[in-house]
């Protein structure tokens, strides 16, 4: 009977050691061994630990792993017994070793010595991921990249590693990713192995469907259009058919909710949302609402207004009582709209810096909501020091005299942001980064405004070779956009031409040798004397087109034109400061030798002539415009020659008909912008040219008229009497009068013409760097002989698609493909689709 006890109590003894073996891998089962000594199993006897020693380990630490055994000099411990199955546990539970073996190596009397011989598992020195792209495997190196460099390999590292790699996937719309693991020797590292992590991320998951629950008032359909990009799979989705994005989905949530919270239901709220598998490529979405009741404005009172009266605030306000109840109207009215017409704008633009109104939700009563409008008007502010910080090469006074916020005017916040807009239109700044900080001084009353702007590069180089003619064209064009004339001559300002005054100068060139040469120098100060908006403008060009015989022969044909011009111009205030008036005198020298496709042939003519040009411009901004508008109304005349000699037309020859060109010209163009939805921006544009005469002995000028069609590029014709202008769809110089002599209406252009766009155009690049933009437009313009067959519904029309780039260094860049639906009679391919080239061409104008 005593044997069977100590069998059993033998058998209790053992069982955490043979447990503790069932838990461990295969390749290496944990054991205590005794050398030189021997225990009585049936007699377990109490000792005193007299050192543990380790052994197989080569980078961990004797004492940590010592420490985690318990097995610690001076402890007591009873042999056999559960401490030493425990220290072994304890060991293979830190997930560092392949093999963990407890060893007694002496006991003396009542001490026993141990030694703990181990196996070290192998070390992560890198990760080396495969099957996804470059900026994913960048992404996920870098939420990676605390597990690489010495982390030991273990169960831990693979399971974090898939649950970190898959969560990412998720959210990048790939639902199904597997992943497997190899290890490689890392040949620079002992004990390290390169971790390859070969990734199958199988197909971006598609949205087929989204189900709502829970919603009375708003039709699925509704609820769908509010998810701007979750879309669920349908068979008329061309483009963007649902591609699943997390992180996009998460912000449609948000946006979800604020909009049934912008139609009155303001305690709509997501219960639950849930993603569920479809199939293989394609998942399902369920979200649960609640809707709650539709609540309305209730009584609307106003607290603390003293500068203004209640009766005016609401008129601005412009909520009334049982309007429907909106948060983010309410927002929008009291500081939010982008027009500026809002209450908070009213006092910011009166100098109350410091206003602040708080709308208060007083009552809310059944359906109603009462809201309390509590206003902190503060002191009224005074503009003091105004001053510019960034800029490196533009001068300071060129920033600061288009700022519109002058020291001892009262603050302005719509002052504030049309200086933003003006230092924006210099060319010279990011428009993105210029932010004016507002500093108060509430002791005196004043307030610092310190212009925060970051330089970029500004000057332009055109170097493009084209065909044209039968011939190729080589160009060569630059413009320097903050020019300074008076350091002209100082050495230490050149970079590489002297700059920081803000002046334009441009230098062009365009030649196919012997055949057409043309030269063109303009130069312009914005502020001519420096202290008043005044612009100066002078320019001068020559242009040589002849079909490349000598001067000597008899077939020798040319025509050349030479031309200066000088302009002034100002900023109105009146009828608001967006006008400004420009006045310019031109001469220009035509001479023709035996040159056709004009009213003369041989001769030389002389163009004298004012323009007078008003303009209004309050685009908010020159490269991608997504508000505002610009018109522009131009009048152009010479003296009216025939009115004054004594000259019979009736009789005249060319040489006197021609020799002083007259007309009068007028010229009208608008173009307006309006954002239609999210980055889409519509723009509308109408132009209207007409060339008319003094004398109708004299006829029609034999210069100045108009040629409609192509991209408006300056080519052949660049400055020959004529005015380019752009229509996609039809070939250069195309659109002629019907009825007309072709060639000649091809070559001179015709004395009437109009054109009409409608475009929409999105952003792709909105940054320092690069402006790009896609379009897709619809043209229609004509142009026509007499006023009498004018008809600006008779029109030859287009449609196309098209892109555009702006680089600081070569202005904006474009390619469009039109289609024309209309035939132009004598020119047989001038309506079939027509890829259209733009290098530098200007960003509004008549072009």
């Amino acid at each position: 009977m005593k044997r069977i006890y100590q069998l059993i109590f033998l058998l209790l003894i053992g069982l955490p050691t043979m447990a503790q073996i069932r838990t461990q891998p295969s390749q290496a089962a944990p054991s205590l061994k005794v050398n030189g000594s021997s225990l009585d199993y049936f007699n377990p006897k109490e000792y005193v630990i007299g050192g543990t020693t380790l052994s197989g380990a080569k980078y961990l630490i004797e004492d940590v792993i010592i420490t985690l055994s318990k097995l610690t000099k001076g402890e007591r411990i009873v042999l056999p017994g559960e401490a030493t199955s425990n220290a072994i546990k304890n060991l293979w539970a830190q997930g560092l070793f392949d093999d963990v073996q407890l060893n007694i190596t002496k006991i003396d009397l009542d001490t026993v010595y141990f030694d703990i011989q181990v196996v070290e598992r192998p070390r992560l020195s890198a990760f080396e991921i495969l099957g996804v792209s470059k900026s994913q495997k960048t992404d996920l190196n870098e939420k990676l990249a605390d597990k690489a460099g010495r982390t030991i390999i273990n169960d831990n590292l693979y399971n974090t590693t898939k649950s970190i790699i898959k969560k990412y996937m998720y959210d990048k719309g790939f639902f199904y990713t597997t992943i497997d693991f190899k290890s490689k020797p890392d040949p620079n590292q002992e004990n390290s192995v390169i971790l390859q992590v070969d990734i199958n991320k199988g197909k971006r998951v598609k949205v087929h469907e989204i189900k709502f629950t829970g919603n009375k008032e708003f039709s699925s359909a509704k609820l769908r259009k509010y998810l701007k990009k979750t879309k669920q799979q349908a068979f008329y989705k061309i483009f963007g058919s649902g591609k699943f994005n997390k992180e996009k989905y998460e912000e449609d949530k948000l946006k979800l909710v604020a909009k049934m919270q912008e139609k009155g239901y303001r305690d709509a709220a997501i219960l639950k949302d849930s993603i569920y598998r479809y199939s293989d490529k394609a998942i399902g979405i369920k979200l649960d609402l609640y809707e709650g009741p539709k609540y309305y404005f209730g009584n609307i009172t106003w607290i603390g207004n003293a500068r203004y009266p209640t009766d005016y605030l609401e008129k601005v306000f412009g909520i009334e009582k049982g309007e429907v109840f909106s948060e983010e109207k309410l927002e929008k009215k009291l500081r939010g709209s982008a027009s500026g017409d809002d209450v908070s704008s009213v006092y910011l633009n009166d100098g109350y810096l410091t206003f602040n109104i708080d709308p208060v939700q007083t009552k809310i009563h059944n359906d109603t909501v009462d809201v309390e409008m509590r206003i902190y008007e503060g002191p009224q502010y005074t503009n003091n020091k105004i001053t510019v910080v960034g800029n490196t090469i533009t001068n300071d006074r060129v920033v600061l005299r288009e700022i519109r916020t002058k020291p001892g005017d009262k603050f302005s916040k719509e002052l504030l942001v049309r200086s933003v807009r003006e230092i924006g239109a210099l060319g010279n700044f990011d428009e993105s980064k210029t932010n004016p900080i507002p500093k108060p001084n509430p002791s005196d009353g004043t307030v610092d405004i310190e212009y925060h702007v970051e330089e970029k590069p500004s000057d332009q180089i055109e170097l493009s070779g084209g065909f044209g003619g039968g011939r190729v064209i080589g160009t060569l064009g630059l413009t320097f956009n903050n020019f300074s004339l008076k350091n002209l001559f100082n050495g230490e300002a050149y970079r590489p031409l002297p700059k920081g005054d803000g002046q334009k100068l441009s230098l062009r060139g365009q030649t196919n040798g012997k055949y057409y040469q043309s030269y063109s120098f303009s130069f312009s100060e914005p502020w001519f004397g420096g202290k008043k908006p005044v612009s100066f403008g002078l320019s001068a060009f020559t242009s040589l087109q002849s079909n490349g015989l000598s001067a000597a022969d008899g077939n020798y044909q040319k025509i050349r034109l030479n031309g200066v011009s000088v302009s002034l111009g100002r900023k109105l205030n009146w009828p608001d400061n967006w006008f400004s008036l420009v006045h310019t005198i031109n001469l220009n020298q035509y001479i023709l030798n035996k040159y056709p496709g004009y009213l003369f042939s041989t001769g030389t003519s002389y163009n004298l002539n004012l323009t007078q040009e008003i303009a209004r411009d309050s685009r908010n901004n020159n490269i991608f415009p997504t508000g505002g508008s610009y018109i522009r109304f131009t009048i152009q005349a010479t003296p009216p020659y025939s009115l004054l000699n004594k000259i019979n037309y009736a009789t005249a020859s060319d040489k006197q008909r021609y020799k002083f060109t007259e007309y009068h010209k007028w010229k009208f163009e608008a173009q307006w912008f309006e954002s239609v939805v999210g980055k889409l921006v519509f723009k509308g544009q109408a132009q209207f040219g007409f060339l008319g005469q003094y004398n109708k002995a004299v006829g029609q000028s034999a210069f100045e008229r108009f040629k409609l069609g192509g991209d408006g590029m300056q080519g052949f014709d660049f400055l020959q009497g004529s005015e380019l202008i752009a229509m996609r769809g039809y070939s250069n110089n195309s659109v002629v009068p019907v009825g007309a002599n072709v060639n000649i209406a091809q070559s001179s252009g015709s004395p009437i013409f109009s054109k009409y766009v409608m475009e929409l155009r999105y952003p792709v690049i909105a940054k320092q760097e690069a402006t790009a933009f896609v379009t897709a437009f619809a043209e229609g313009g004509n142009t026509w002989n007499k006023f009498s067959d004018f008809n600006p519904f008779n029109i030859r029309r287009s449609v196309g698609v098209g892109a555009k780039i702006f680089l600081p260094i070569f202005g904006l860049l474009g390619i469009d493909y039109g289609y024309g639906f209309d035939k132009i009679p004598g020119l047989p391919d001038a309506n079939k689709g027509q890829f259209h080239f733009s290098i530098a061409q200007q960003l509004g104008g008549f072009n």
